[in-house]
């Protein structure tokens, strides 16, 4: 990856200038870069041999400390030269985050330390605490091999254990590349993307910006007055979001200094394509789908006219194919499973995989989403074949109906899944959280009919006050299921 040459460039060139705010804390290029050196120094005698999942000519370096301000250092140095990046939430349980360490058995552990971050050997138990360097004393930051592994990356793991999946840095090389010039990244970009940074939106996000010599701003968790603040104290001209932020944000005062809004994660609906104009006026939204699989798949335009299932047009150097169980191409508006053919797929899942996810056909990628093509290349997504639901005969995807209900101004958020019937085989069920109070199902039931065909709306439904959601922003699934097969008190049943 490039990383590292573009920020000893920029240390050189620009070493005061901005490269990472984080709740007040900047970090400068010059001391970013600094930092980084320290920082693979460190790695380097510490591991100075592979022992990992990974092999002996990498090292694996695991990296626990959530959004803070060495992060961006710490990055660099970890994916330099013949070093590997594994990014763990810290946020996640502590059961889960030793699970996956256990797996990917590191060669070092990098945590947060107050300001500053703690370098250890889980193994020999060794460990250095490294703080923000202000001079470069050690040596430059070098490229690694391209076809090399440089970055490991969990699922989001909303039903079980995240996955590691394992790139290369040819992949990111090349995304990064065209993506800069398509959405227009240059130094002069300032960018707020207030996700975990263990993920992928915010932290590739980052890397665009740090490439571009721009400035990026992050917080180590998202408040709407702290982010409204930080995007006018600093004349933000870039937002990086996942939906459910931009909702939030859309409830306070517009933004009118905004000129460009990427999301991802979750489908938009038109009410909140409408939200979005009142509240940024200048801003020009795009959204975009793809899989920490498959890297980006499709780009709406800023003029896309909203849709609750179009996921736009093939990202440059993306083609699309929407194929049946035969393997054959599915005519215009026929639904089957979506195929990558692209330079931006992943290498694979670390170690032994589930039988789900991420398939490969010769050329071509699935991760077993499914949808269809307009005849102009507009992609329509439908949901994940495991997902769809057999109900009296009928098959339903529950994100088309997750898409319909948080359509309606009376829902912030809606998780719809199948459970077993004895009559019906399943029936649909869901989990609403309501935007405002006294939402009946009636009423409900009223809006959804103008929507949805009677076989497609749900038979059972339930009121959450706030739904869980996982770091990256997305309705944690497994703990809402939990929540409707045990009847907790948590939920409120509307029918």
């Amino acid at each position: 990856m490039p990383l590292s040459g573009a920020l000893e460039r920029h240390a050189a060139q620009n070493p005061e200038n901005p490269a990472f705010h984080l709740d007040g804390r900047v970090l400068p290029y010059g001391a970013l870069a600094a930092t980084a050196r320290r920082l693979h120094a460190v790695f380097s005698v510490l591991a100075p041999e592979g022992q990992s999942s990974i092999g002996p000519e990498n090292r694996l370096i695991a990296l626990v400390t959530g959004n803070h301000a060495l992060f961006p250092a710490a990055f660099a140095a970890a994916t330099s030269g013949n070093m590997c990046a594994a990014l763990i939430d810290p946020h996640l349980p502590e059961a889960i985050r030793q699970r996956l360490l256990d797996k990917i058995n590191p060669d070092l552990v990098v945590t947060a330390e107050g300001a500053d971050l703690c370098v250890s050997d889980p193994k020999r138990g060794a460990a250095e605490i490294v703080a923000e360097q202000a001079q470069a004393t050690d040596p430059a930051l070098v490229e690694g091999q391209a076809d090399a592994p440089f970055l490991i990356v969990f699922t989001s793991g909303t039903t079980a254990d995240p996955k590691p999946i394992i790139r290369d840095r040819r992949s990111w090389r090349i995304s990064l590349a065209t993506g800069a010039p398509f959405f227009g990244i240059t130094a002069q970009t300032s960018t707020y993307a207030p996700g975990p940074l263990a993920h992928g939106l915010a932290l590739y996000a980052m890397t665009e910006c740090l490439l571009a010599g721009a400035t990026f701003h992050s917080t180590r968790h998202f408040d709407t007055r702290a982010a409204q603040e930080t995007i006018r104290q600093h004349a933000v001209e870039r937002l990086v979001l996942v939906p459910t932020m931009l909702r939030r944000l859309c409830e306070r005062a517009p933004l009118e200094e905004v000129a460009a809004i990427t999301v991802a994660g979750a489908k938009l609906t038109a009410g909140d394509h409408a939200l979005c104009g009142r509240h940024f006026p200048r801003a020009a939204l795009r959204e975009y789908y793809g899989a920490s699989e498959l890297g980006f798949i499709t780009v709406t335009a800023p003029d896309d006219a909203a849709s609750s299932t179009a996921v736009g047009k093939a990202f440059p150097g993306v083609a699309i194919s929407v194929l049946d169980a035969a393997g054959t191409p599915m005519p215009a508006g026929e639904t089957g499973t979506i195929f990558v053919e692209s330079p931006l797929i992943a290498t694979g899942y670390l170690g032994a995989g589930d039988g789900a996810g991420l398939a490969r056909f010769g050329a071509l990628a699935t991760v077993g989403d499914l949808g269809f093509l307009e005849a102009d290349g507009t992609l329509h997504l439908l949901g994940r074949a495991g997902g769809m639901v057999l109900s009296g005969g009928n098959n339903i995807y529950p994100s088309e109906v997750e898409a319909a209900l948080q359509s309606l101004p009376l829902v912030r958020a809606a998780h719809v899944f199948g459970r077993d019937h004895a009559d019906l085989g399943s029936e649909l069920v869901a989990v609403i959280e309501p935007a405002a109070s006294g939402l009946t199902a009636e009423t409900l039931m009223a809006a959804l009919a103008d929507l949805l065909p009677r076989y497609k709306q749900p038979r059972r439904l339930w009121l959450c006050a706030k739904m869980p959601t996982t770091p990256s922003g997305k309705v944690e699934a497994k703990t809402v299921r939990q929540w409707v097969a045990e009847e907790s008190d948590v939920l409120e049943p509307l029918r």
